[in-house]
């Protein structure tokens, strides 16, 4: 096969919406009608609540829902909502290394910030256990959240390169120069204090091979 006849094969396959060879098939993480393919960390609660995954304060400690799978590279898209007052997050390779007696479960992993006030950083990134902030929204991404209403996330990991979205703008886009994780988890977060109640929806992940 010559060249031009490679690259007419390769554009008909985008056309008809094939994946590239790199990439895998969309699957779904959450069923909409249980937790299966999940744990819950810590004493918080988490249970589905009309097609959402619900995660909602108790005892005011962190808690976590976690991945039964690992990943590595990938993009993962779900949506959001945030309910109460509480701050939340996204974690991805992460893990959960202790249960803390007076605040739960401790992890260590980089997290991508949900907080449902505007102003508040979500879709910055942040490296739990270690380097803490390492890049924070624009004035402009600052002002992508809707309040109260459901938001769109999408994080993007290949490699070092980190890119997150919400709301389709276009948030982070940082490439790590010293990585300390290379895969884990992936955890919806309940921040300590109280307050939280965030609903998730329509959570897919997109595997990427290198």
């Amino acid at each position: 096969m010559n060249i031009f006849r490679t690259v007419a094969v390769m554009l008909l396959a985008y056309r008809v919406g094939f994946s590239p060879p790199s990439q895998r098939a969309w699957v779904r993480l959450f069923n909409g009608k249980d937790l299966d393919g999940w744990s819950v960390k810590g004493r918080e609660r988490w249970v589905v609540d009309h097609g959402t995954i619900l995660g909602e304060s108790t005892v005011g400690h962190y808690g976590y829902l976690t991945t039964d799978n690992s990943y590595k590279d990938f993009v993962l898209r779900l949506l959001f909502k945030g309910e109460g007052n509480g701050n939340s997050g996204v974690f991805f390779h992460a893990r959960i290394k202790a249960e803390m007696k007076d605040s739960g479960p401790d992890i260590e992993g980089m997290q991508v910030e949900v907080d449902p006030n505007m102003g508040h950083h979500t879709g910055g990134l942040y490296e739990s256990a270690g380097r803490d902030w390492l890049i924070q929204p624009t004035a402009a991404g600052e002002q992508a959240l809707k309040p109260a209403a459901w938001n769109r996330l999408e994080i993007s990991v290949q490699g070092h390169h980190i890119r997150t979205r919400l709301n389709v703008l276009q948030i982070v886009d940082y490439t790590d120069a010293n990585p300390r994780f290379a895969d884990g988890v992936i955890a919806l977060q309940i921040d300590t204090g109280g307050g939280v109640r965030m609903p998730w929806r329509d959570l897919y992940i997109q595997e990427i091979s290198p």
